[in-house]
């Protein structure tokens, strides 16, 4: 199986209430339509590139908005040596880490609502998006204490994956009409001239 289905299957894993489905070459509009008539939340679209995952478009729906990443070191559970097994059906904690601007306040929290602001604490999972340089990190664990319930320790489940933000739009997916409250500049030097400008 390719490993972008896989992904795909592994993220339906870890986000609760998520159903996966091929695309089938539908457009992402008409995607939107149905989604807002079956009253879901989100849509992801995974994109491809030489059968490696490489794009990930996030919509909130009914209203938006939309949020484009660049999605890169995806390394599903078994590229990790672990498996889905430890995976329980609870809701994970959700870490926003290090998001500080206005747009970074917008980014992480479509990503946190994701998985909703209700966790079920006895799964003992937590997944964390960590955002350093404009780099968003995912990382999804497991996590137990000692007998004295002081020390914590931690089991990476996975996936693993990085994302960065290209673009953020207001509304659902409109790539002809859309207006962007956010877009990269598409020359990577011209977003990178200052090594302290950070954008999230």
């Amino acid at each position: 199986m390719k490993k972008t289905r896989i992904f795909g299957r592994e993220l339906r894993r870890i986000i609760p209430n998520s159903v996966s489905l091929y695309r089938n070459r539908s457009g992402v509009k008409k995607m939107v339509k149905s989604a807002i008539k079956n009253e879901f939340t989100d849509i992801l679209v995974i994109n491809e590139n030489r059968k490696e995952p490489d794009g990930l478009l996030v919509i909130h729906l009914p209203n938006g908005p939309t949020a484009h990443f660049r999605l890169s070191n995806v390394k599903i559970t078994t590229e990790l040596r672990k498996t889905h097994k430890d995976i329980t059906a609870h809701r994970p904690e959700v870490i926003l880490n290090n998001f500080k601007t206005r747009l970074g306040l917008t980014v992480g929290r479509m990503l946190g609502a994701l998985f909703h602001y209700d966790p079920e604490f006895q799964g003992a999972r937590a997944v964390t998006f960590h955002n350093q340089r404009d780099y968003i990190f995912f990382r999804h664990y497991r996590y137990g204490f000692d007998a004295e319930g002081k020390r914590a320790r931690l089991k990476e489940l996975g996936p693993r994956f990085t994302l960065r933000l290209k673009s953020l739009q207001k509304g659902t997916f409109d790539s002809k009409y859309g207006q962007y409250e956010w877009i990269i500049d598409g020359k990577r030097h011209k977003m990178e001239t200052s090594r302290r400008k950070f954008f999230l």
